[in-house]
């Protein structure tokens, strides 16, 4: 008879997040399964910096509600047993901004930059998992090979390259940033 570890909630994962020896280290929960993502290189942070820029000056320069939130922790609502950090979340509306614990609910888009430790694969169910639980974009950015892994929530996945524009349509209206913009030249 085999024996598996107890699937870990949502408050119990909070409540580990919170010890003092872990305020230096990155959790994600999934499901059940406390995950420590991989710290970021200077590479991911420059990727980062200059993705949350474009947003950051969309939403400043056209009268769309909206913010973009760095490494922020949401979980599928009412969902106990998962609590994602995308690097990178895009939320829309007027939403509370959530200032205690995990957000109840998913961004509208949301964004992993793949790191040298990242496995593809886990990379692309992630993807799958955000716009499977609300999202309506979820990007995978590829420093190595400098292109966007775009995935609406209608299903028709784009690969963008370099020499591509990134667009999201009637859902950010005039956002429209060239791939190439996106990594460090």
């Amino acid at each position: 008879m085999t024996t598996r570890d107890p699937v870990i909630t949502t408050e119990e994962f909070e409540a580990f997040i919170a010890r003092e020896e872990q305020h230096e280290r990155r959790f994600e929960l999934i499901n059940g399964e406390i995950v420590e993502k991989t710290m970021p290189t200077e590479e991911h942070g420059a990727i980062a910096a200059l993705t949350l820029t474009r947003f950051v000056t969309y939403f400043e320069m056209h009268p769309v509600a909206g913010r973009v939130v760095a490494e922020g922790l949401y979980r599928p609502s009412g969902d106990k047993r998962n609590a994602r950090m995308p690097d990178i979340g895009v939320v829309l509306g007027d939403r509370p901004l959530t200032t205690q614990g995990t957000a109840d609910f998913i961004p509208d888009i949301c964004i992993e930059i793949l790191s040298p430790g990242d496995r593809l694969k886990q990379a692309r169910e992630k993807m799958q998992f955000y716009l499977a639980h609300g999202a309506k974009f979820a990007l995978l950015l590829r420093p190595r090979r400098r292109v966007v892994e775009l995935y609406p929530a209608d299903g028709d996945y784009e690969f963008l390259t370099a020499e591509d524009t990134l667009t999201f349509g009637d859902l950010l209206p005039g956002f429209a940033v060239p791939v190439a913009r996106l990594f460090p030249a």
